[in-house]
């Protein structure tokens, strides 16, 4: 392993997810995948076979004592972050992570910690906010557009999209929540990030596990079953309470009786503008717009963009900042912030009071 980097050596634990890590780094030059780790041994000599790839392993244990690795990708259920990160970092490779950084705030604590201590890197894969629409409303922030972000929604909802009812997902020990954890934290990483990451002072939250209990709303989407039940929520809520006397309502389901889609989206109100994004299912053309006056006349704007990379763009910039000398920045604590925030949403719905951070 070296810290030059004129190539790196990669290896990918989980094949769920870590196919589209895969399909980026074969995109950027210099990238070389070493090996791959899943607990599916059918799965994996497929993958191997059909990407070449030379070193398989049903176990990450073997994967991440490898001397030749310089990128240890984590891909796997949200319970096995932790510890497939924290061997990662202890054995001297940087780690890029899926969200969320880790089931447990413990965990997610643990692995900065670690990180910190071997002087290696840690990032969480936010893809959603490398999308066209978020980009291009960044930078009309960025630029004074919308003035003084001063409250914010951000939301993902699905009618019947429980993923895999019985599989690691639904799962309490596996997964740390539902769709909270899964999809609320890609919301709330977008909104944080266009406000410009402003410190969470008090978190109120509900949760509710009506359709799931109960065989309803899944998706069909097919997953590893681990067992029958049905353990986490099916729908959350929370006001967030941030400094500079701003809020965020954030609302996330996997199944809910509404409109028959998949939904996700962020709206912003600024003392000198408005903004939203309102994205369904996975569409990515005209679903950015802006809210101004022009000449005292309310008028809106509605950009025409592109795609946006979504998970190249978030390991491009990874593998960017290792090769510049200086991944101070991949410290992990972007994705510890989110966690904690996540962590006081189910603590507060489980106490029935405003959790004070």
């Amino acid at each position: 392993m070296s810290d030059t980097f004129d190539t790196l050596r990669v290896g990918i634990v989980g094949l769920g997810v870590g196919r589209a890590h895969l399909r980026a780094y074969q995109q950027i030059p210099g990238i070389e995948i070493v090996a791959v780790a899943d607990a599916d041994p059918a799965r994996l000599e497929e993958f191997g076979a059909a990407n070449n790839i030379p070193n398989l392993y049903e176990d990450y244990k073997p994967l991440v004592a490898r001397d030749d690795l310089d990128i240890v990708n984590v891909c796997t259920p949200n319970v096995l972050h932790a510890p497939v990160a924290i061997a990662a970092l202890e054995s001297g490779k940087h780690v890029l992570c899926e969200k969320p950084l880790a089931s447990t705030l413990t965990d997610a604590e643990a692995m900065v910690a670690t990180a910190a201590r071997t002087g290696r890197a840690l990032d969480v894969t936010f893809n959603h906010r490398q999308r066209a629409d978020v980009q291009a409303l960044k930078a009309y922030i960025d630029q004074g557009g919308l003035g003084r972000i001063y409250h914010a929604k951000a939301w993902w909802l699905r009618r019947n999209g429980i993923p895999g009812l019985g599989s690691w997902f639904t799962k309490k020990a596996m997964a740390g929540g539902g769709p909270l954890i899964d999809l609320g934290v890609h919301m709330l990483d977008m909104a944080l990030y266009l406000m410009g990451e402003p410190r969470a002072l008090a978190v109120s939250g509900a949760v509710y596990a009506e359709l799931g209990p109960r065989g309803r709303g899944g998706s069909g989407m097919q997953k590893q079953l681990v067992g029958a039940g049905y353990e986490v929520e099916d729908l959350a809520s929370a006001f967030i309470r941030l400094e500079g006397n701003a809020a965020l309502l954030l609302e996330t389901s996997w199944a809910t009786y509404r409109a028959n889609n998949d939904e996700f989206g962020v709206t912003l109100y600024g003392t000198e503008g408005g903004a939203e994004i309102r994205v369904v299912n996975y569409v990515q053309g005209d679903t950015l717009m802006f809210y101004t006056d022009v000449a005292g006349i309310p008028v809106d704007i509605q950009p025409h963009l592109g795609k946006g990379e979504g998970h190249l763009a978030s390991i491009r910039r990874f593998v960017d900042i290792l090769r510049s000398g200086d991944w101070s920045i991949l410290n992990g604590r972007e994705g510890l912030v989110r966690t904690r925030i996540i962590d006081a949403c189910y603590r507060s719905a489980v106490e029935g009071r405003e959790i004070i951070l």
